[in-house]
């Protein structure tokens, strides 16, 4: 059965500001815009992270995930997160307080707080792998109460994300997020595959063995350190393909992604 989509208007992270913003313009104010499936019942929800390098958000993998994710039975929530010139750790603090925020709101929106993922493109892959791989379970007597949350997603889809600093590095994406000067330290704290742990949730990934942006290289070093870990994965490495295909329905054979995608989340309980 496929729902139909409701959007909702956006809602900001921080209604009062957000924490190290330059100003009170969009781009300085991170918001969700969530969707939800007509559905009757408590449903699972996934925070989508737009890529686009960390200099932009890009469109057709906002949205359009949104509205896919809702025709299986899941809500979407669409971040609207800082990008450059905002630096780390700004765009992972975004994330992590949609996280919690989502959570907070379940009882608004019928989500099930055990349910809360995450899902990004390219950088915001970057960005969704960060959340799945640093995260806190709450503090224990915020003067927020949404703080309280745990940000931990319980499940990650990443989509030919950037991961690695190292080699095959996206350097624009990098230097975006760091500044033109990163020291070793910073870069070694942000290439995501030295931050898996046994802690991680279970992740999807998929990626083409053509992207001339970011290397497979990237899909292939995490799921090799998740393996380590003993972190349960699925990893789909597709034979041809651009970078930056979204859901991919113009391309052969990669646009099986989000059917198996589909499989996945039901079989990690993300079912309607």
């Amino acid at each position: 059965m496929a729902y139909e989509a409701f959007q909702y208007d956006a809602i900001p992270l921080w209604p009062a500001g957000a924490p190290g913003a330059r100003g009170t313009a969009e781009a300085d104010t991170p918001a969700l815009t969530p969707f939800r499936p007509n559905a009757p019942q408590t449903v699972a929800a996934v925070v989508v992270c737009p890529g686009g390098g960390y200099c932009k958000l890009a469109d057709h993998e906002g949205g359009p995930i949104a509205r896919w994710l809702c025709a299986m039975g899941i809500a979407a929530f669409v971040l609207r997160y800082r990008v450059a010139p905002y630096r780390h750790p700004i765009p992972l603090m975004d994330v992590q307080r949609a996280l919690r925020l989502v959570r907070a709101r379940c009882g608004q929106y019928r989500v099930d707080p055990g349910r809360v993922g995450v899902l990004g493109f390219s950088a915001g892959g970057h960005l969704a792998c960060s959340a799945a791989t640093m995260f806190d379970a709450g503090k224990p007597d915020p003067a927020d109460e949404i703080d309280r949350h745990p940000c931990r997603p319980d499940a990650a889809v990443l989509c030919y994300p950037v991961i690695s600093s190292g080699r095959y590095a996206h350097k624009g994406s990098f230097a975006n997020l760091l500044g033109d000067r990163p020291t070793p330290e910073l870069l070694e704290e942000v290439s995501l595959e030295n931050r898996v742990s046994s802690e991680m949730p279970p992740t999807f990934l998929w990626h083409t063995a053509e992207d001339q942006v970011v290397p497979v290289q990237n899909s292939l070093l995490l799921a090799d350190a998740m393996r380590q870990a003993n972190v349960p994965f699925s990893l789909h490495v597709f034979p041809h393909g651009t970078h930056g295909l979204g859901l991919a329905a113009r391309t052969p054979l990669v646009w099986e992604w989000p059917k198996l995608c589909t499989d996945w989340l039901q079989a990690v309980g993300f079912g309607a």
